[in-house]
């Protein structure tokens, strides 16, 4: 999502995953915060990633379980909790995990597909 909020490489993938695209309110947080740090106003930005066909997920306890369970598996790469909590909502959903982040193709052992946007 910040590949298409900040117009980076990749921009174009995410752009035409809106419309499947599931999200947890844990990297809806980091969106925030990284809009904000870049002078972006974010007044409504959840509302407008609905609007765009992006539906967000609470993080719940099975969540912050299947999360903090990954750590042993994501410690080399050194993925953050909103990298894990992305992770474990793609496990919960069966999904794939979409992201401009090059250290998640080296993953091993997570059994959750990852795509790289660049």
């Amino acid at each position: 999502m910040l590949a298409l909020l900040q117009e980076e490489p990749g921009a174009d993938v995410v752009e035409a995953a809106l419309d499947l695209a599931e999200m947890s309110c844990v990297n809806v947080s980091e969106v925030l915060q990284k809009a904000e740090q870049h002078g972006i106003d974010t007044d409504g930005l959840e509302i407008d990633l609905e609007a765009l066909g992006v539906r967000l997920h609470a993080f719940d306890i099975g969540d912050a379980r299947v999360a903090a369970d990954l750590w042993h598996a994501t410690r080399s790469a050194g993925l953050s909790l909103g990298d894990r909590a992305c992770l474990a909502l793609a496990r919960k959903l069966g999904g794939v995990v979409v992201t401009a982040d090059t250290r998640w193709a080296e993953l091993e052992g997570i059994d959750i597909p990852v795509e790289i946007v660049r």
